[in-house]
């Protein structure tokens, strides 16, 4: 039997300073060849009452895998990372479009973010906030980025893409939808519970591809929205 290759992993030799807004230790960081990357080292976490502490790094690294194994390329190539404040994820930097503005997109319900609602839908997202789409100068493709509060085993859906609500998933996008892709994808980054519920959460909505409505139990939008 073939030997499974390595998942790849960036080594960063310096820091040049926090990125600011974050909730957690959100570092410029840059790697032998002097290439910039968002390091997220899992020292930097800041306890949650829900999620795992020193788990948030991987489900970066498993939110990347997941939209690679969708065929959607909606997240920056993220890698488990070595820095100096020791182990975390790194996610390649973009040169965001600040002039951009994704409200528009969101309240219509714009095509062009299913992506990020289907990607979401499958990842357990509870943190979609208007500031994590983002776009490049000259670059149409929309990114979504800051995808560590994902893959709970409870509903935790928390996003600003409700507008989706009740719409039908996309042919085309339902047919990315691979469950055993998927599993293989993640398994080594996320517990066993959490690799099952996300598959579960797959083979769901390949039942019933419609995006669901916002929840009564808890509060349906992240906050702040920005």
């Amino acid at each position: 039997m073939e030997k499974a290759a390595t998942p790849p992993r960036v080594d960063l030799v310096s820091v040049d300073g926090l990125l600011p807004g974050a909730s957690n230790a959100t570092l410029l960081a840059r790697d032998e060849e002097g290439r910039p990357w968002v390091y997220k080292p899992e020292r930097g976490e800041r306890p949650l009452w829900d999620f795992s502490h020193g788990t948030l790094a991987r489900r970066e690294v498993a939110c990347y895998r997941l939209s690679e194994a969708l065929g959607l390329g909606i997240v920056p190539e993220t890698f488990i990372a070595e820095g100096p404040f020791g182990t975390g994820s790194a996610q390649r930097y973009l040169a965001a479009d600040f002039e951009w503005d994704p409200r528009p997109l969101i309240v219509s319900a714009d095509p062009s973010l299913w992506p990020t609602a289907l990607f979401d839908l499958i990842a357990n997202n509870a943190d979609r906030k208007i500031g994590h789409l983002l776009r490049e100068p000259g670059d149409s493709r929309i990114w979504a980025i800051d995808n560590g509060l994902t893959f709970h085993t409870d509903d935790k859906l928390r996003t600003v893409l409700w507008s989706f609500a009740g719409r039908e998933v996309p042919e085309h996008l339902v047919r990315r939808v691979d469950p055993v892709a998927i599993e293989a994808a993640i398994s080594d980054l996320l517990a066993p519970a959490e690799v099952a519920k996300t598959v579960e959460r797959a083979l769901t909505l390949l039942e019933n591809p419609v995006h669901p409505p916002p929840p009564h139990d808890r509060p349906p939008m992240p906050w702040p929205l920005w």
